[in-house]
């Protein structure tokens, strides 16, 4: 009898000690981190009048009070090292008719942190009924890192004043500030004729800068865009972009971390949309080629899309170009066509799939794995990441069953309700 309970007590710990080693997939957190702060309706929300109005440019540190509403119009430059502070609880909107747009210039900061329980807001300044995708521009911050392109100096594609419109260096742990506790919606109106603005474009930022607790809704195209730069990001929330969730170009060396990205059919560009979008340059003519190429590292990332029965509309999860590396841990991935796209060449041989890494990734409700622009390279990529040390597996779960509260009309909790589980020692 001593054995045979000796044998148990063995088992019931040996099973326990399994269960803590595994690591939890997708977002994780005590709580729902999302509670408080975020707002998965912004179409119905009311915000006051504008009371004041920025435009023009700011050359000196000037501070934006919760008490005051702000109508953002035409483009704002903060310049000449100036520090623009935003209170908890403030809420800019912007002027949909001149296309409001902030700009943090290249030396400048911004130090927007809100709280969880009073968040700071940049919203469309038009009435709740009529809101949509594109209403003003976004946010854009230029920063002193390194990027990749030729003589490490680059200019975004869109319509800026030309002394102001420029950014990257050789400062790596470069400060642009803090963004906490900040939500940005119905950004992503076309400042140029060459592309609309990203909810959050972030060219060479570095990794001083504070990036948490942001979350974007409705954008018109990527939610957030790193062009090169080095960062450290967590806690981000991508809903119902027009186009990506999060686009990396070069050579953008990020960590991002908890994070989640909220696909929707009818807000999904058919030219394609992803969550994530890597690659290291646009032109490789115009790339320095013994700089860093682009590198992420991304880990307890969760990737879905709400409509469970894919139309076509939300394809791939991920779309990777050559020369780029992209570290994807711990984290679940549902309802994607399909699962990760490869560019071409990228399946030729082991040297170009070493440089993608996938471990400990539940691939769920996706119609097809990890495959190639050229289909025939399918079969060498299938074996390469069939390997027992990656821990790739599929699955064919319900969102309602594979999350704690995946209902996006309520208050949604998108953790797996297996790490809770698991978290408790079951």
């Amino acid at each position: 009898m001593k054995i045979k309970i000796s044998i148990a007590i063995i088992i019931l710990f040996s099973n326990f000690f399994v269960h803590a080693q595994q690591q939890p997939k997708g977002i994780t957190g005590t709580s729902n981190w999302m509670n408080n702060w975020t707002n998965f309706k912004p179409v119905a929300a009311e915000y006051n009048e504008a009371t004041n109005i920025i435009a023009g440019t700011i050359d000196k540190d000037t501070k934006l009070t919760k008490r005051n509403t702000y109508q953002l119009v035409g483009i704002v430059y903060v310049t000449n090292n100036a520090t623009l502070t935003i209170e908890p609880g403030t809420v800019i909107r912007g002027d949909d008719k001149t296309c409001g747009t902030l700009v943090i210039t290249n030396g400048s900061k911004i130090m927007a942190e809100g709280l969880e329980t009073d968040p700071i807001i940049f919203t469309s300044n038009k009435e709740n009924t009529e809101r949509k995708p594109g209403d003003w521009g976004g946010i854009i911050i230029l920063g002193k890192a390194p990027i990749n392109k030729l003589g490490g100096i680059a200019t975004l594609p869109f319509t800026l004043e030309p002394m102001l419109n420029h950014y990257g260096g050789q400062d790596a742990e470069d400060n642009s500030g803090i963004l906490k506790y900040v939500r940005i919606e119905y950004s992503g109106r076309k400042l140029s004729t060459l592309k609309e603005l990203n909810g959050l474009s972030l060219a060479a930022v570095g990794r001083k800068t504070v990036l948490s607790h942001i979350q974007i809704s409705y954008s018109n195209d990527d939610s957030f865009e790193c062009y090169g730069g080095d960062l450290n990001m967590n806690n981000l929330i991508s809903y119902r972009t027009t186009d990506d969730d999060f686009d990396f170009t070069q050579g953008a060396q990020i960590n991002i971390s908890n994070s989640i990205a909220i696909r929707h059919p009818f807000s999904s560009d058919v030219s394609g949309s992803r969550c994530f979008e890597v690659d290291s340059y646009d032109k490789i003519e115009n790339t320095d080629m013994s700089k860093k190429m682009t590198k992420i590292i991304a880990d307890n990332i969760t990737l879905v899309n709400l409509e469970e029965n894919n139309q076509g509309l939300v394809r791939e999860s991920a779309h990777i170009r050559e020369n780029t590396f992209f570290n994807l841990t711990n984290s679940v991935v549902s309802g994607f066509t399909p699962f990760i796209l490869l560019e071409g060449n990228i399946g030729n041989g082991e040297v170009n799939l070493s440089k993608i890494s996938l471990k400990n990734i539940m691939i769920n409700n996706c119609n097809g794995g990890i495959t190639s622009e050229a289909s025939s390279n399918d079969s060498t990529i299938t074996n390469w990441y069939s390997k027992p040390e990656f821990g790739v597996e599929f699955t064919k779960i319900k969102n309602s069953e594979l999350f704690v509260s995946p209902n996006i009309k309520g208050n949604p909790d998108f953790r797996m309700k297996l790490n809770n589980t698991i978290a408790i020692g079951n």
